[in-house]
């Protein structure tokens, strides 16, 4: 079967437009399904300072145009690290690696790896570890500012 040069050309550039496409979506730790499914490598995120701090470092894994409802990023408190914060939503801390400590009202709730805290929105808190923590955040809304 003889291919028109037209047609083949339209194929050839469904395919490049379809691979360049994937290829936007999926980073070396991030693999967005065309379901919307998104698999992440927390490993292989690299993390950037937090407002010139190189104590916080943070990276948001997740874009609005994928998750529009919920987001989600990877936070590391270095050498002791704190920071204040008021939280303007809801969001759930799942501890990776060392101890991460929530202070609100001078009481301190905290989590080693495998554990969960949730801070309710409007809680005005400090982000804090006695030594280190790195830890996966979900926040709701995802467009939270």
């Amino acid at each position: 079967m003889d291919m028109s040069q037209d047609v083949l050309q339209s194929l050839v550039e469904n395919v490049v437009r379809a691979t360049l496409e994937a290829c936007a979506s999926n980073t070396g730790y991030k693999h967005v399904d065309p379901s919307g499914i998104i698999g992440i490598k927390t490993s292989q995120v690299a993390l950037e300072p937090f407002e010139g701090r190189s104590d916080v470092l943070l990276a948001d894994v997740t874009t609005l145009e994928e998750a529009p409802r919920m987001g989600c990023g990877i936070m590391e408190l270095k050498d002791g690290a704190s920071f204040e914060w008021t939280l303007t939503y809801d969001e759930y801390d799942i501890v990776l690696e060392g101890t991460l400590e929530i202070e609100i009202d001078g009481r301190i709730v905290s989590a080693a790896p495998g554990e969960i805290i949730y801070i309710p929105k409007g809680s005005h808190i400090h982000f804090q570890t006695p030594d280190h923590a790195k830890y996966v955040y979900t926040v709701f809304p995802a467009d939270w500012q």
